[in-house]
């Protein structure tokens, strides 16, 4: 029996991914890591059948010792940046696996890593011409400048992707802003435009940062959970197409791009069009102010994030379909305006 070992149940990301693989492979044995009595109890309401393990990223022994009894990890929760997590996944997929029997790791990064030359020119809202490919500039990608966002852990999930590529098979799934109504037991919320969509609620107007000229892709979750079903059916079936698998393995994994200030004004006008504003309008905000209600999120409403997604395509057939980010903007706030009346 095949095992699946996922990190991010209670997650938006690892939520939705649980909730699809479980109704496509219902004859797998899957395994949770939940942090937290409470949380588990959740999942267990939704999934009676799988196996909660209880503990944390920090649990180094817990985390080698389920990575090599499953063959498949899919790893969601703080993935991107959990160095530790990375290291103890690696270390106990490669030890509990052959030749003959690999280890499949579908990790999830982040496209908050294109980012890093906004940060270092410690500008925000402007425009930017630069898209990256995964397919034919896939060795951009591989290649990008060491202190990244998120950059460390991606060397770490390649380089075992490269070192033990006869026991272990990777792919690393780097999502952007990701919307849509997560089908997971605990979190169903994503975060940059949903933070985006609460601070517009609170201020009566949307929040632009600079000159709101920057721009970022997209995905919807549903859409975004295909590529994790779609990895594991490759397992599942051995393939090994060139690419598929190891240290070129980089899927960006967006359905389109959005301008942040022309989404701040979208907001605003699907918020009006609610009756939650008097009218639709959306201003400049400073970044101090700007994070003093949304945090490190307000960050990525005035940086640059493009790529496009076409490694997915090729390799997996993957043909996003869901509603588009716009669409989704009543629904998102809708279920931010429930939120704020708590």
């Amino acid at each position: 029996m095949t095992k699946i070992f996922l990190t991010g149940a209670t997650g938006y990301i690892g939520g939705d991914a649980l909730a699809v693989l479980t109704a496509k492979h219902p004859e797998f044995s899957y395994s949770a890591l939940v942090r937290g009595a409470e949380k588990a109890e959740q999942v267990k309401a939704q999934y009676p059948a799988i196996e909660v393990v209880l503990g944390d990223l920090d649990d180094s022994a817990l985390l080698e010792r389920e990575s090599a009894a499953a063959d498949i990890v899919v790893h969601t929760a703080d993935a991107s940046d959990h160095v530790g997590a990375a290291k103890a996944i690696a270390k106990g997929l490669v030890a509990g696996h052959t030749k003959e029997k690999p280890g499949y790791w579908l990790h999830t990064g982040g496209t908050g890593i294109l980012t890093f030359e906004d940060s270092d020119k410690n500008e925000f809202g402007n425009h930017s011409d630069k898209v990256y490919d995964d397919w034919d500039g896939v060795d951009e990608l591989l290649t990008l400048p060491d202190h990244a966002f998120h950059r460390n852990v991606d060397q770490l999930v390649l380089g075992a992707g490269a070192k033990h590529a006869d026991v272990l098979r990777t792919a690393l799934v780097c999502p952007p802003t990701i919307y849509g109504r997560g089908r997971g037991p605990v979190s169903q919320r994503g975060r940059q435009v949903y933070e985006l969509a609460n601070v517009t609620l609170r201020l009566q107007k949307g929040p632009i940062i600079g000159a709101g000229q920057s721009i970022w892709n997209n995905v919807h979750v549903h859409d975004l959970s295909d590529v994790y079903a779609l990895l594991v059916d490759a397992a599942l079936a051995g393939r090994v197409d060139d690419g598929l698998w190891g240290p070129r393995a980089y899927y960006l994994t967006e359905n389109g791009e959005h301008c942040w200030g022309e989404l701040a004004q979208s907001t605003a006008d699907a918020a009006t069009n609610l009756g939650y504003l008097p009218e639709a309008k959306a201003e400049p905000i400073d970044l101090e102010s700007a994070k003093r209600y949304a945090g490190f999120e307000s960050l990525s409403w005035g940086m640059n994030s493009r790529g496009r997604s076409r490694r997915a395509g090729e390799l997996l057939g993957w043909k996003p379909s869901r509603p588009s980010l716009v669409d989704e903007l009543p629904e998102i706030l809708r279920s931010e305006w429930q939120r704020l009346q708590k």
